[in-house]
């Protein structure tokens, strides 16, 4: 808007120059905006394979870990099945 009131070269120039300095800054903003959306697809997927990766070394421990023994019964076991 300068250049329109001064009518100067110079006033030109520096109008160019704030005009450039905006589109540039409008790229950077652009290119920011999608960089955080990649941020944020990146961090969702993180997330689902660490909610993933968690479940497989716990199913792991679980495979590892001796079996539990049923205690042995003591004493007189009776036979129902026995034919008569």
């Amino acid at each position: 808007m300068l250049a329109s009131v001064l009518n100067t070269l110079r006033a030109i120039e520096v109008s160019v120059f704030v005009v450039r300095a905006f589109v540039r800054l409008r790229e950077i903003t652009a290119a920011h905006r999608r960089l955080a959306n990649k941020l944020v697809e990146l961090e969702n997927k993180i997330e689902t394979h660490d909610e993933a990766i968690q479940s497989l070394v716990s199913a792991i421990r679980r495979l590892m870990d001796p079996p539990e023994k049923e205690p042995k019964k003591i004493g007189f076991q009776l036979r129902e099945n026995r034919a008569a």
